[in-house]
């Protein structure tokens, strides 16, 4: 059972159930308040580093819309009119693997956004980017599941993102934080030379 917005209607005891002869009933992942906080404290942690390197970058027209409402798609509205990006920012502690959560609602904003780019944050423990990269859409578009039936349809999705779909720096169509330049330069989730995905 969970609740309205989709979190489980009771938090699971894995001491109790284990205590009760239950072990191998215990699911592979468990939702907990605690886990929910934290998760929800590094995304926020993660949008604000980003705000604070695209004011330092002199992006102009900086908006932070999640702030405004979940319904935009995208977490930041940047940069002039004429070259403005909507960015979707997945925020994480671990250098070693970017592991996201997309939901439909941001897929299908993508989908249909040109101007829509995801940007992954490594937040150090000072609450700064560590790091900050760029996320093929096009290798998004070929990870998210199919539906296999008008009966039902994914809503959020767990993806791992592999090397080789991550860019270094924020790059969108018309202007770029790099490596070097604003954004931190300390490698992170073992950039590969990209291989060809088409847009």
């Amino acid at each position: 059972m969970v609740t309205a917005t989709g979190c489980p209607a009771v938090e699971v005891n894995d001491t109790e159930l284990r205590d009760a002869g239950a072990a191998t009933a215990l699911p592979q992942g468990q939702w907990s308040q605690a886990a929910e906080e934290a998760r929800r404290a590094v995304g926020a942690a993660g949008e604000q580093a980003l705000l604070r390197l695209l004011r330092t970058g002199g992006v102009p027209q900086i908006r932070h819309v999640a702030a405004e409402s979940d319904s935009y798609g995208y977490d930041i509205a940047a940069g002039p009119s004429a070259g403005h990006a909507h960015l979707e920012v997945k925020s994480t502690t671990n250098p070693t693997r970017l592991v996201i959560h997309l939901t439909r609602h941001e897929y299908e904003v993508m989908a249909s956004d040109a101007a829509w780019y995801m940007v992954a944050v490594l937040v150090g423990r000072d609450g700064n980017a560590v790091n900050v990269a760029t996320v093929s859409r096009a290798w998004l578009h070929s990870a998210v599941p199919a539906d296999q039936d008008e009966a039902g349809r994914w809503e959020s999705v767990r993806l791992e993102v592999p090397a080789y779909a991550v860019s270094p720096g924020l790059t969108t169509g018309t202007w770029e934080l790099v490596v070097g330049g604003p954004v931190p330069s300390r490698p992170i989730w073992t950039f590969q030379p990209a291989v060809p995905l088409s847009a």
